[in-house]
């Protein structure tokens, strides 16, 4: 299948070499450290620049995502990496169900280990891989590409459109073949790297800020956060269960010890145990009014009566 590639990859931004560091092999270590980190101001500024775009891409999957839908990483290499690594942050982080997420890195699992670049140049590997995954039209696909010209992420973005999946495109590149197919495009227009082509260096930072950025504001605004409080927290280890612990205890007042024993009737989910101390109901109970709340905290709360201003932490604002 022809692939859609640039016929000369030096007009890509990304490949172009940094007019600032032309001699950067002859400079001290001093200098090499100053260049590498003054370069990373650049991802951020970039990732502000996309800002609507970001904003519309949380809203549209939030829609989605409402309806049941999956989140579905795409990429390959760095990029590749950067969306499996957002994609299982989201379990411990927020209890985003497994079954709701797909991470598809070009090459397989192996690729997250050791580098398989050629795999990315296969153009029905994506649209396949996808097809396995039993992609339907209520999920939300994120593209992920610095170059916005990898075959094996066109194949599956083109895919996804066919089904009428949500495509969320994030390029590198303005005006890339990626963002020109996705339906929201997300253009990171980070320039030349310090060392030229290497896209693992600002590009890359700025697709993990964007990536942190999207599925973090989708989070809030499924009910994954109350106030800024992770209370969706999944305990897995001795240090998430302190953190729990006091998440719990901090946002109803009551003592570690209270809240301990709370958790532990709550089946160690800290938003029934904040709902069965503020309201004094046992957990059967407490998670009735969260599911009937659509899992939001403060919707629960607020319907059960307890006034907004005190929903949150004391002096929080919340």
């Amino acid at each position: 299948m022809t692939e859609t590639v640039p016929a000369d990859t030096t007009a890509l931004s990304t490949e172009q070499p940094s007019q600032q560091h032309r001699d950067l092999d002859l400079a001290s270590t001093a200098e090499l450290i100053r260049a590498f980190t003054d370069d990373q101001a650049a991802a951020l500024r970039a990732v502000q620049a996309a800002a609507p775009a970001l904003e519309r891409a949380t809203d549209e999957a939030v829609t989605r995502l409402r309806l049941g839908g999956r989140l579905v990483y795409l990429g390959a290499g760095t990029s590749g990496r950067l969306g499996v690594l957002d994609g299982v942050e989201l379990l411990p982080t927020f209890s985003w169900p497994p079954e709701r997420l797909v991470t598809l890195i070009a090459g397989g699992e192996g690729a997250m280990f050791r580098a398989a670049e050629g795999a990315e140049d296969d153009r029905t590997a994506g649209a396949r891989e996808l097809a396995a995954a039993g992609l339907g039209a209520q999920d939300v696909l994120i593209a992920v590409a610095a170059s916005g010209t990898t075959p094996y992420v066109l194949g599956g973005v083109e895919y996804a459109r066919s089904l009428g999946v949500l495509s969320i495109g994030i390029s590198n590149n303005p005006g890339s073949p990626l963002l020109s197919l996705a339906d929201l495009p997300i253009a990171l227009d980070t320039g030349p790297e310090v060392i030229s082509g290497s896209t693992r260096l600002k590009a890359g930072t700025a697709q993990k800020i964007t990536l942190n950025t999207l599925s973090s504001a989708i989070m809030v605004r499924l009910g994954k956060v109350y106030g800024n409080l992770m209370v969706d927290v999944q305990i897995t280890n001795l240090k998430l269960r302190r953190r729990a612990v006091h998440l719990t205890a901090l946002s109803t007042g009551a003592s570690p010890e209270e809240a301990g024993h709370a958790l532990a009737e709550a089946g160690d989910q800290v938003k029934t145990a904040i709902v069965m101390l503020r309201l004094r109901l046992a957990a059967g109970e407490a998670q009735a009014l969260l599911e009937r709340g659509g899992g939001s905290l403060r919707v629960a709360l607020e319907e059960a009566g307890v006034a907004p201003e005190r929903a949150g932490l004391e002096g929080s604002g919340h």
